[in-house]
């Protein structure tokens, strides 16, 4: 049996992304802070588990677009039911160690169709994470949409193909893996946000508690960016934020319950409003996936605000806008200058002279920008090195 708290106090929860959610106190472990987040109801007709790969996969996106290459350590599998009557997950396993007569010497390769892929009437079987990823690696993915003389035959022809970008295994980053085996699952956890040195590295909400119980090991196989990385390896041990209740005006058990709850809703409005806003507050560009009965599958992108807090992520939201699932990927400095660059770019039809101006910069400058992210190859040989 899973209990649940009590909470009639409407702001204590957050809004948009997290609407419906409660925060609760963090835990935390060296440079590692892990936030729960609750629900005062279950989702219950909608149902996640994983189906573990555990090794490099191939992904087939379809006529047209290619493949996407990457480490996929699993796939989650949605359960719906048609008429609003709860779900079960069913299946669900974690790999183990394997064997050592089992053992073997190459590396699996796992072939995927598509990102997401019906399986059933009611089952859908999709890449969490990789989803955001692809939206966006395939961000203005074409390239030039007309042929000006400063771009290369490579870019008039291929795009950006291919598009590489890098990212940290769960298990590469320091402290991670203790913090999620010694942290304590909340009474009625249906998420969590996870901060590495205070920087909010990634959010993971699901529709049940009993599913985030099972899928809360499959957070340290995804995947981190670089710069969270490099924050839990080089940062100091953050601190914990202890409520301190003070005797004056406590004169009886019902005094102390009321002071307990101004604390955890003095800590929800801190951590909604300051630690978590970077991700509650950046505006977003919606794609629609997969319809899944009263259910949508999304992915989304940031606006690219430079020198800020910028996530991408793929959510599950019902019939009223509400998210029930929930994975987001914190991109690094480098990886919002490219999603900044090209979004101006595909703004002003690739224009080098125009996409200049609007930036308020000279054309040789925004070349030297264009290659300092990596997209020199773009450029025609002699409109390369200009400064």
């Amino acid at each position: 049996m899973t209990s649940y708290e009590p909470d009639t106090d409407p702001s204590a929860e957050p809004s948009g992304l997290l609407a419906g959610l409660r925060t609760r106190p963090s835990q935390v472990w060296g440079a590692v802070r892990l936030v729960p987040l609750v629900r005062a109801e279950p989702v219950h007709d909608l149902r996640l588990h994983p189906r573990i790969h555990d090794g490099p996969g191939v992904v087939d996106l379809g006529r047209r677009k290619g493949t996407y290459v990457s480490y996929i350590p699993h796939s989650f599998v949605a359960e719906w039911t048609g008429d609003g009557s709860p779900a079960a997950a069913y299946g669900t396993q974690l790999t183990g160690d394997r064997p050592e007569q089992e053992a073997v010497a190459t590396v699996r390769l796992h072939f995927h169709r598509r990102m997401a892929r019906q399986e059933a009437k009611h089952r859908l079987r999709f890449l969490p994470l990789h989803l955001a990823l692809e939206g966006y690696l395939a961000l203005h993915f074409g390239g030039p949409s007309l042929a000006w003389e400063e771009w290369s035959r490579q870019a008039v022809r291929q795009g950006l193909s291919p598009r590489v970008e890098a990212a940290f295994l769960g298990t590469e980053v320091p402290g991670l893996a203790d913090a999620l085996n010694v942290f304590e699952i909340h009474p009625g956890q249906c998420g969590v946000l996870v901060y590495l040195a205070d920087a909010l590295a990634a959010a993971f909400v699901v529709p049940h508690p009993e599913d985030y119980r099972t899928l809360h090991p499959t957070l340290v196989r995804d995947l981190y960016g670089d710069l969270v990385y490099h924050y839990a390896t080089l940062m100091p041990p953050v601190p914990d934020f202890r409520a301190r209740i003070t005797g004056a005006g406590v004169r009886s058990l019902a005094d102390l319950r009321a002071a307990a709850v101004r604390q955890t809703a003095q800590w929800a409005d801190f951590h909604d409003t300051t630690m978590a806003a970077g991700l509650l507050e950046q505006g977003c560009t919606w794609e629609e996936v997969r319809r899944m009965g009263r259910f949508t599958l999304s992915r989304f992108l940031p606006t690219f605000r430079p020198k800020q807090d910028n996530h991408i992520g793929e959510a599950i939201s019902d019939e009223q806008g509400r998210i029930v699932y929930l994975k987001t990927f914190r991109l690094s400095e480098s990886q919002v200058r490219r999603g900044y660059l090209l979004s101006h770019l595909a703004a002003h039809d690739w224009h080098l002279a125009d996409t200049a101006a609007a930036l308020g910069m000279e054309k040789a400058q925004l070349c030297h920008r264009l290659e300092s992210a990596g997209f020199g190859h773009l450029l025609r040989p002699d409109m390369r090195g200009r400064q």
